[in-house]
C-alpha cells in the first residue's frame, strides 16, 4: 500500500532506555476505512503503539504517517477512546460530547452543539441520560458516552485502547455491536485501530488482526485477515468451525511467543 493512503507505520521502535525496548521495528499499514484489531500479551507494546499513532509519544526510530503526512503530535484527525472513559466529571454527558462537537464545528452555536451532542448520545442509547453527570452513569454508560464523544469529533481515525476491557460480558457484547453499527453507519467509514487482549473480540470486530509479540520486544508477529463477511451474527459466527480454527491459530501464535519469552529468560 502506498504511504500516502491510510495509516503507515514504518520501521517504528520505541524505548525509554536502550536496554528496555517496548516496540521493535514495527512495520504495518492500515487501509482507510479498515477496522484493525491489535492484540498481544502484556508487555508487547500494544498501548504504546496506539499512543504513538495518537501522537502522545514519539518513536525513537522510524515514522508514522496518516495519508502521507508524518504524525508529530495529537491531531483532530485522530480521536482516542481509553479504557478509563476519560470524561470530564464536572460536565454532563451532553456537555462532554458538545466539547467534541465544538472542535469539529467551531462555527456552531451553543444550541447547535448541544443538539448534535444529544443526537450522538441517542445513537449510543444514551438519549435519556444526556443531562446526567458521569458519576450518575454506570461503567457501560460512561463508555458509551466516551464513544459518542469520540464519534462527535468526526475524526477519520479512531484509536481505541481496550475500551471494553473493564466491562461485564453483557455490556461488552452490547458495546461491540453498537460500535460496529456506528462504524457501518458513517460513509466513508472511519479507520479504527482497536487494542484488545480478547481474541474473540479482535476477530468479531476486525477486518484484520495484527499480533505483537512480547518476546521480540514489541515486534510484529503476524497480520491475519478475518474472512467473515459483514454484518456478522455473533451466535452463528462463534460456533462456526472457521471461527474456532482462526481463534486457535491466533492463540497458538501468542502462546508460542510467551513460551519463547520464558525460554529466553
Amino acid at each position: 500500500m502506498s504511504s500516502a493512503s491510510g495509516l503507515h507505520i514504518d520501521d517504528v521502535s520505541f524505548a525509554y532506555s536502550d536496554d528496555a525496548p517496548i516496540l521493535r521495528r514495527v512495520a504495518l499499514d492500515v487501509r482507510e476505512g479498515e477496522f484493525l484489531g491489535l492484540i498481544g500479551p502484556s508487555g508487547s507494546g500494544k498501548s504504546t503503539l496506539l499512543r504513538l499513532i495518537a501522537g502522545l509519544e514519539k518513536p525513537t526510530r522510524g515514522r508514522i504517517a496518516w495519508k502521507g503526512v508524518n504524525i508529530a503530535g495529537p491531531g483532530i484527525e485522530r480521536a482516542v477512546v481509553f479504557q478509563n472513559y476519560s470524561l470530564f466529571p464536572w460536565f454532563t454527558a451532553e456537555a462532554n460530547v458538545a466539547q467534541a462537537v465544538a472542535k469539529a464545528h467551531p462555527g456552531f452555536t451553543r444550541a447547535e452543539r448541544l443538539a448534535l451532542a444529544r443526537d450522538h448520545l441517542s445513537r449510543v442509547g444514551l438519549g435519556d441520560a444526556a443531562r446526567k453527570y458521569p458519576f450518575q452513569l454506570s461503567g457501560g454508560m460512561q463508555q458509551r458516552a466516551a464513544i459518542a464523544r469520540a464519534l462527535a469529533l468526526e475524526a477519520p481515525v479512531l484509536l481505541m485502547d481496550e475500551p471494553f476491557g473493564a466491562l461485564d460480558s453483557v455490556n461488552r457484547s452490547r458495546l461491540q455491536d453498537l460500535l460496529l453499527e456506528a462504524w457501518n453507519g458513517v460513509s466513508p467509514r472511519r479507520t479504527i485501530v482497536f487494542v484488545t487482549h480478547d481474541i474473540d473480540e479482535a476477530i468479531y470486530l476486525g477486518d484484520r488482526v495484527a499480533l505483537l509479540g512480547a518476546s521480540r520486544g514489541g515486534g510484529l508477529l503476524a497480520e491475519i485477515g478475518v474472512p467473515f463477511s459483514r454484518p456478522r451474527r455473533r451466535a452463528e459466527l462463534f460456533i462456526s468451525t472457521q471461527f474456532r480454527e482462526l481463534r486457535e491459530n491466533i492463540a497458538e501464535r501468542l502462546d508460542a511467543d510467551v513460551l519463547s519469552g520464558l525460554a529466553a529468560n
